[in-house]
């Protein structure tokens, strides 16, 4: 869960990684933010993409929809972590959409904000940026997830370029890994995937924890922690592992040794390649199992 201590957390793993001084780690991290570009995937399909505008029960949300040239595919929602869309998951929507997917990168702060609400090099340590994102953040609420959700996949399932005979894959990363869940929960006969990655509050003691709605998916899950996460809540995988023990739901719950909380975006300052490209094959192996 991206706060105060995450931060702190990923200072002193990047001072230990690179031997920093405290000059050279500020020197770095007012740099860091600018995304890598990401490999194209074997055998990438041509795509094509635009920003769309879709009718949501709060107003009109806009999106990035990228999906291949030609014919129909299994449609994917991506909730971006918690700032918000931006070029890093872009990059990862047309990635996956070379994959063979019609891909809908949302922007969860429409509400609020039209369009991305950081400039690259910007990252969640600086205390200004986390000043100007939190009453994003805040502004969403389990209720509006649902009701979003439901809003994106409707639109999925009209744009044209989606095979409404297969389901739909939901991923969320940081604070949106819970919106993931949520959506699984929400609308279980249409999502049948999804995966969150560094995931925050998915298994808490509240009565509203994320968790306790396996029972109601149907959607086999990958649920990828950062390793400074477990450590500080090593008990959130035994619940989760209960939870979709006990619904009978296939879920695949790894902690990723040496990743801290944010290492899958490309623009991150703790990204670890090698992690991030081990969860997207997991990613790419779900999604070709569960979305056929």
């Amino acid at each position: 869960m991206c706060d105060d201590n995450t931060v702190a957390d990923n200072e002193a793993y990047l001072k230990r990684m690179k031997g920093l001084s405290r000059r050279d780690f500020t020197t770095l991290a007012a740099g860091a933010g600018a995304a890598i570009i990401l490999p194209a995937p074997a055998n990438a399909m041509a795509v094509e993409a635009s920003n769309v505008t879709i009718q949501t029960p709060d107003g009109e949300a806009d999106a990035y929809f990228v999906h291949p040239k030609n014919g129909k595919h299994a449609g994917v929602i991506i909730w971006p972590d918690i700032m918000g869309i931006r070029p890093a998951f872009r990059q990862m929507g047309e990635r996956l959409a070379q994959s063979g997917y019609s891909v809908l990168v949302v922007n969860p702060y429409y509400r609020t904000a039209k369009g991305d609400v950081i400039e690259e090099g910007e990252s969640f340590s600086d205390p200004k940026v986390r000043e100007r994102l939190l009453p994003h953040a805040r502004s969403l609420s389990p209720e509006t997830t649902v009701t979003d959700g439901k809003a994106f996949v409707e639109f999925l399932d009209k744009s044209g370029q989606v095979d409404k005979k297969r389901k739909i894959g939901v991923t969320g990363y940081c604070m949106t890994g819970s919106f993931a869940m949520r959506c699984a929960a929400a609308m279980p006969d249409r999502i049948g995937a999804i995966g969150s990655f560094h995931g925050g509050g998915l298994a808490t003691d509240e009565p509203t924890s994320p968790h306790l709605l396996v029972p109601q998916m149907k959607a086999p899950a990958l649920i990828a922690i950062a390793e400074n996460d477990d450590e500080r809540d090593p008990e959130a995988k035994v619940k989760l592992r209960e939870a979709y023990d006990a619904a009978g739901l296939p879920a695949k719950i790894e902690v990723y040794k040496g990743a801290m909380h944010g290492w899958c975006p490309p623009d991150s300052r703790v990204y670890n390649h090698t992690q991030a490209e081990h969860a997207w094959s997991h990613l790419l192996t779900l999604f070709a199992d569960a979305l056929a």
